[in-house]
């Protein structure tokens, strides 16, 4: 897979660059804004999935029985203008990365909404309408390039974990079943405009390889590859994924995939992830990167760290050389993302280990 040419080799060479230059901004969370629009069912249908309506992919395209409300991807098909507003809020507010509205864009996580079958469309479309959105904010500033990260989120199930405590060797999911998933997905990334694939909040390796096996096969038929993104998610203070690794394990059995960056994103705030971050700082051979949530999430589950704690504490990781990329998870806003971006400008990039200190940290 790495010794492949790249499929857009003058925006990775200006990834590149840019890299070189300073602490790279991501956008925030996409979910947060989402809710903020109080989207009701038929918002989340559209007219294309609107009760009653067949829609012009065919009669069977949707069950009306279930629920739409929560399929926050599927608001790429129904809603394109809002995602695009969420994108271009992020652009304005100072991320040179956007994701894109994938992150339960695969069939297995389509399929508790009955719309397995538009998992390629979702990733499709979702890249497009970054891309458009990127292109239009470059166009207006050149000299800083924007960049679309297609997102493969982890699915909802687990290869590594029973989901029955009555039967630990039961799987509900499957190595090659994750692996056909992720390909879909990750064609439809590729197909409309991406600049990088990030696997993201990962709470099982085997999951994660899954992904980047399929990346790989996919790169290869295709002739061409993509900078690939890892991000892991500690789960809680115990400084482990959800499959038993710690930040340390977690580099050393991804590595092989040569990734652009490593690192951690979501279930903990910027605070408690710093001690896992410095740990992927001391021993990654590639860039690392962190877009934790706002802070621990309160009583009625919602985030209420201020942009302004956040931004000290991540300008704290950036100015003890622990970053090359930054940005927010959930509970994050335009306002947090502007802050942080504010608070990293003037700090140096991270320098990689050497490999002889990498190895003995």
């Amino acid at each position: 897979m790495n010794t492949l040419p790249w499929l857009h080799p003058e925006r990775v060479e200006r990834l590149h660059d840019a890299l070189q230059r300073r602490i790279l901004v991501l956008d925030g969370a996409m979910g947060t804004m989402l809710q903020s629009h109080q989207l009701d069912e038929s918002g989340f249908r559209g007219k294309r999935f609107a009760h009653g309506h067949d829609g012009q992919h065919g009669p069977h395209e949707h069950p009306g029985s279930c629920d739409l409300k929560g399929n926050n991807d599927l608001l790429t098909l129904t809603q394109p203008a809002i995602i695009r507003s969420v994108h271009r809020a992020y652009l304005e507010a100072g991320a040179d990365l956007v994701e894109t509205n994938t992150f339960n864009s695969t069939r297995i996580s389509q399929a508790d909404y009955h719309l397995a079958h538009l998992a390629g469309e979702l990733n499709r479309e979702g890249a497009r309408l970054a891309r458009s959105v990127c292109d239009a904010m470059q166009a207006d500033t050149p000299d800083r390039p924007r960049f679309v990260i297609g997102v493969l989120g982890p699915t909802s199930r687990t290869a590594s974990l029973s989901p029955d405590v009555n039967d630990p060797g039961f799987r509900n999911v499957s190595f090659s079943e994750l692996a056909s998933n992720y390909s879909e997905s990750a064609t439809g990334l590729i197909e409309g405009g991406a600049d990088l694939i990030m696997v993201e909040t990962i709470f099982d390796t085997l999951n994660a390889k899954a992904a980047l096996f399929a990346l790989s096969e996919l790169f290869r038929e295709r002739g061409g590859r993509l900078p690939l993104m890892i991000s892991g998610t500690i789960t809680d203070r115990s400084g482990r994924t959800l499959s038993g690794q710690t930040a340390e394990a977690f580099w050393y059995s991804l590595q092989h995939a040569r990734p652009l960056s490593i690192g951690l994103n979501c279930a903990l705030g910027a605070a408690e992830l710093r001690p896992h971050v410095q740990t992927l700082a001391n021993i990654a051979e590639c860039e690392v990167s962190t877009h934790p949530n706002a802070g621990l999430p309160n009583a009625f589950g919602e985030y209420d760290e201020t942009p302004e704690a956040m931004a000290s504490v991540l300008g704290e990781f950036a100015a003890s050389g622990l970053l090359n990329l930054v940005g927010g998870c959930c509970g994050t806003s335009p306002a947090h993302i502007k802050a942080i971006s504010e608070a990293v400008r003037d700090c140096p990039p991270r320098a990689r280990p050497a490999p002889d200190a990498a190895a003995a940290a």
